[in-house]
């Protein structure tokens, strides 16, 4: 057999596996977190999230919002020198992220089996 017909089964072959391969992974709400900081971010957005009487206070003085909250949950980097000690049955995570304005933002979150609550933001 000549190398152009082998060539052109392999690309049939691979034409039908990539078919099958999306096939079963369109509908699904798949993640690849295989790293840390990725995982700890995703558990503490799937879970409830709440706000300490001290957080609310900060989000009402207006130079930060939820939606920068939810910014840096999404593309913030957990500080592990700092986190993942244990406080109020829960772990600590020290989160450093931005706001929309570009300031530079440290949230404080405690990550309990059930919820998650915001403690403190701290801007630098």
């Amino acid at each position: 057999m000549k190398f152009i017909h082998r060539f052109a089964y392999y690309l049939v072959g691979l034409v039908i596996g990539l078919f099958f391969v999306a096939l079963v992974f369109s509908g699904k709400d798949t993640r690849c977190n295989y790293f840390p900081n990725a995982r700890v971010l995703n558990d503490l957005r799937n879970k409830p999230f709440y706000y300490s009487d001290k957080a609310s206070v900060i989000l009402a003085e207006k130079w930060i919002d939820t939606a920068d909250i939810k910014n840096t949950l999404q593309f913030g980097d957990v500080d592990f020198d700092k986190s993942n000690i244990e406080l109020k049955k829960g772990k600590l995570y020290i989160i450093e992220g931005k706001t929309i304005k570009n300031q530079e933002v440290t949230l404080k979150v405690i990550n309990y089996s059930d919820k998650a609550i915001l403690e403190d933001i701290i801007k630098k």
